[in-house]
């Protein structure tokens, strides 16, 4: 199907504060022929995010972040998420530059070449939210410690942790955001070759 098998019947914005909301009013074709009956929907806006798993090829490690997160605590998950270097991208930036706009904010960590990963909907039934998700090579000696925005109210810790750990992280279910599971489920496929990739010889 194809935008002409939509209409759009009214847009308004039903809440606008840190995030927006905007209600919508539509209609479309059917599988089985004809239209659907006037649909009421809202969507959540909160922008377009960038995401990059940092990895160290040389000491097979991976740089993991952790925050607060208060959508974890109401969807009555650990409130402290483990996760990967992630931010939205603001009005003239490319996703590139704000992988490493967003490593040196909250890991205060340099990124050399950036591997795409995948381009998604964060939760297309309710959000125009998409991720670019990357993974980036990092030299990963003396990264570590407490680091974030304060004007932000960013309290990140950053640690560096082998592959294998990362691994078991995974495994065991410890890892509870999509964008975290998807970087390391496709680190795990891709491991090897983006060694001989980044380790020539």
């Amino acid at each position: 199907m194809t935008n002409d098998d939509f209409q759009l019947i009214d847009k308004t914005t039903a809440y606008k504060g840190y995030f927006r909301i905007e209600r919508y009013k539509f209609r479309h074709r059917l599988f089985a022929g004809g239209w659907s009956g006037e649909i009421a929907r809202e969507v959540f806006e909160r922008g377009h995010a960038v995401a990059v798993l940092p990895y160290d090829p040389e000491r097979d490690s991976i740089l993991l972040i952790e925050q607060f997160r208060i959508g974890a605590l109401a969807g009555d998950m650990p409130a402290w998420q483990v996760e990967v270097i992630a931010g939205i991208i603001d009005e003239g930036e490319s996703p590139e530059q704000v992988a490493h706009r967003e490593a040196q904010e909250e890991a205060n960590c340099k990124l050399g070449e950036l591997v795409p990963i995948a381009h998604y909907l964060a939760s297309p039934g309710g959000t125009s939210e998409t991720c670019h998700l990357y993974c980036g090579r990092i030299d990963s000696r003396g990264l570590g410690g407490i680091h974030g925005l304060a004007h932000e109210h960013e309290d990140i810790r950053v640690t560096v942790v082998p592959f294998a750990e990362a691994r078991s992280k995974l495994l065991s279910g410890e890892i509870g955001n999509a964008t975290t599971l998807i970087a390391l489920q496709w680190l795990l496929l891709n491991r090897d070759e983006l060694r001989r990739r980044w380790l020539p010889g």
